[in-house]
């Protein structure tokens, strides 16, 4: 019994030192952060999100996404965040992230959604992976889309067309009478000449024709069939409806609940994903987002903590890296 108050002065008192190291000390230092801006107060960060982006991670955590997916770039000492490569893309991508995450990322976020399991990758910066050309995207499927496969074919033959003419005129009026005397003394000179003209106005036209069509189809079936750019907006409703037809090793569920398969109303909806194999809608029907999956969408665009901040040390990027060409390459049409 000698020894019961000063047990019970213990414990209160570690209780009391956990809480202030813990609790009350780093809401002094961190509880009343600021956003970050420079001296003429334009370059603010962070910045709230509103509008989709915000409802648009109402829809994030209700559908678990948080349980799979951190958004924390974990320091050097804890972790190698900022040494692996971030995304798997065919073209080179960032890394993680340039610097670890800070609590000044998080001031706006309500929760925040830092994370500790890892199941898919962590998503703190997806939206600075996104292509730099997200806004030239939508054009090449709306035209190979929307009428299905009527404009590429018209498109196709409307350049073929364009070349077939003056191909055929220019030789057929001057070069169709003279060639006709020296045919079968000069038929090795006309040969080589001729595929503009008379004598080989079949194969010219074949051969001209030919890599047309395979240069003209090639493109606009290469963006309706070929997958979407790599973290783009159609590239991330493709991976949420059906994630293992971007990525078969995929264990990320589908989230078809978030699109609706309608029939079509005379011209497709350009937010019509293009699907193909098993995954592809019926003949007049198509699979379009709902207006929670374009919210979710917009949120994981709005994703990005590469901003430098004072307090954390940001990595150096090397020499060749890719993040220096674009700026490299930016920097030239902006003083034009």
């Amino acid at each position: 019994m000698k020894g019961f108050t000063p047990l019970v002065l213990g414990l209160l008192a570690t209780l009391a030192f956990s809480w202030l190291g813990l609790a009350y000390i780093p809401d002094l230092q961190i509880g009343h952060l600021e956003p970050q801006s420079d001296e003429e107060g334009t370059d603010i960060y962070p910045m709230p999100k509103s509008g989709m982006a915000e409802r648009g991670k109402r829809v994030y955590v209700a559908d678990g996404c948080f349980y799979c997916h951190s958004q924390q770039i974990r320091a050097d000492y804890a972790a190698a965040d900022v040494d692996l490569q971030r995304w798997a893309a065919p073209s080179p991508r960032p890394k993680w992230g340039d610097r670890r995450s800070a609590p000044r990322d998080y001031i706006f976020d309500r929760p925040a959604m830092i994370g500790k399991v890892r199941l898919g990758p962590d998503l703190a910066n997806i939206g600075k992976a996104a292509p730099a050309e997200e806004e030239a995207a939508p054009a090449q499927p709306a035209p190979a889309g929307s009428p299905g496969g009527s404009p590429a074919p018209a498109n196709a033959s409307s350049p073929q067309e364009n070349a077939s003419p003056p191909a055929a005129n220019a030789p057929a009026q001057p070069g169709a009478k003279p060639p006709t005397p020296p045919s079968p003394a000069a038929a090795s000179s006309p040969a080589q000449s001729a595929p503009a003209g008379s004598p080989g106005g079949s194969p010219a036209p074949a051969n001209a024709t030919s890599p047309a069509q395979a240069a003209a189809s090639s493109s606009p079936a290469a963006s309706s069939s070929e997958s979407p750019a790599p973290y783009s907006v159609a590239w991330h409703h493709q991976h949420l409806y059906s994630p293992r037809s971007l990525n078969l090793d995929s264990d990320m569920p589908a989230y078809k609940f978030l699109y609706e398969k309608r029939r079509i109303g005379g011209q497709q909806s350009a937010d019509a994903l293009h699907l193909r194999g098993d995954e592809a809608p019926e003949e007049g029907w198509e699979i379009v987002p709902s207006y929670d999956a374009k919210c979710l969408v917009a949120y994981l665009m709005s994703l990005n903590q590469s901003h430098p901040l004072s307090e954390v040390k940001s990595a150096a990027a090397p020499a060749g890296s890719p993040a220096a060409s674009p700026a490299a390459a930016a920097q030239p049409p902006a003083k034009k």
